[in-house]
């Protein structure tokens, strides 16, 4: 079920708008990987908090 939900959420921006869904990925290839991992750390403290409450 939590995949799906992922799959769900994931797919809209890219369905509804694509243009901004492209460069929304450009801009982030342009970002170290250091602030990738910051990007990635933020989501799974938040995602670990929203399964715990």
């Amino acid at each position: 079920m939590a995949v799906g939900l992922m799959l769900l959420f994931e797919g809209l921006l890219p369905l509804l708008l694509p243009q901004q869904w492209r460069e929304m990925f450009l801009r982030i290839s342009r970002l170290r990987d250091g602030q990738i991992r910051f990007f990635g750390l933020i989501a799974v403290l938040v995602g670990g908090f929203l399964l715990l409450v």
